[in-house]
């Protein structure tokens, strides 16, 4: 992916969300042609020069200031994780050396981890949105992934590509957008990674819904929040889930999902893991590694 073209279409697209009413200032000029703040007027609220903004949304600025990339940000009303993509964006030499991803590796002590989390879906999500480890009862949950060959298990092809998820997310729309903002994000971090470039391609080759999403250009962190699931064996479920990002590698984090407890959801949960491991003969384990588990007898 070309960063020149990925920051333009970014500021472009933030712009386009701003009334000059939202950042003070009185519009002039009758209808515009265009929605959103003019690049006139969005320098002027950052406090930069036009030329100057136009050069850096144009994809031609060179040795851009944190400070002023925080002014920018500032007047775009950028979040943090938006912050944290436009600094990625404009500041390459910050992630010089990035370009050929190196293959990443669950330590044992967190595949011990997912083990000991009887009552806990947990999985390790890695770069590229990648499922690198999960443990039995989040295959239970969210489907057997040691059912997919290595390439397949991430969570932004499942999530589109994959029908089974249609059925199991019961806020689909709010789950596939998550997906591609976070995606968004890694590949702001990630964007001369050719495996992440392939995944794009595909992803917007196959699904006209990631295609409109990617369009967007909206960008978040790691989710955590309420999610609802239509699951086959036990119903609906509402479960809170948090992530977790990893001391030493902050590419991996452990997502997990809980249920309120006393809810009926809790019971669901379970059920769930109770009948996970009647159907494995009581043998619980985690993932061994992408490529390397077989699949348990009785999931998905």
């Amino acid at each position: 992916m070309d960063r020149s073209t990925e920051l333009s279409e970014f500021l472009r697209s933030r712009r386009a969300r701003l009334a000059p009413e939202d950042v003070g200032l009185t519009a002039f000029g009758g209808r515009r042609r265009v929605p959103g703040l003019r690049r006139e007027e969005l320098a002027q609220v950052a406090g930069v020069s036009v030329a100057y903004y136009t050069r850096l949304e144009q994809g031609r600025g060179r040795n851009v200031s944190a400070a002023v990339l925080d002014a920018i940000a500032d007047a775009l009303r950028l979040t943090d994780a938006e912050r944290s993509h436009l600094h990625q964006l404009a500041r390459p030499a910050a992630r010089a050396g990035r370009g050929a991803a190196h293959p990443q590796r669950v330590r044992p002590a967190v595949r011990n981890l997912l083990d000991t989390m009887d009552n806990v879906p947990a999985y390790v999500l890695g770069r590229r949105m990648d499922v690198l480890a999960w443990n039995r009862l989040a295959a239970a949950l969210l489907g057997d992934f040691g059912a997919f060959p290595a390439q397949r298990r991430n969570m932004a092809w499942l999530i589109f590509l994959d029908p089974a998820s249609r059925e199991l997310y019961a806020e689909w729309d709010r789950k596939a957008a998550d997906i591609v903002a976070l995606l968004r994000m890694h590949a702001g971090s990630w964007p001369d990674d050719p495996a992440l470039a392939s995944l794009i391609g595909e992803l917007s080759m196959k699904s006209d819904e990631f295609r409109r999403l990617w369009a967007a250009h909206d960008v978040r962190d790691k989710c955590y929040g309420v999610k609802k699931f239509r699951h086959p064996v036990v119903g609906g479920l509402t479960l809170h889930c948090e992530t977790l990002v990893l001391p030493q590698d902050p590419d991996q984090s452990v997502v997990t999902y809980h249920a309120e407890p006393g809810s009926p959801s809790a019971e669901s949960l379970r059920l769930l893991a109770s009948w996970t491991l009647d159907a494995a003969g009581g043998a619980g384990t985690a993932d061994r590694g992408a490529g390397e588990r077989e699949a348990v007898p009785g999931e998905r």
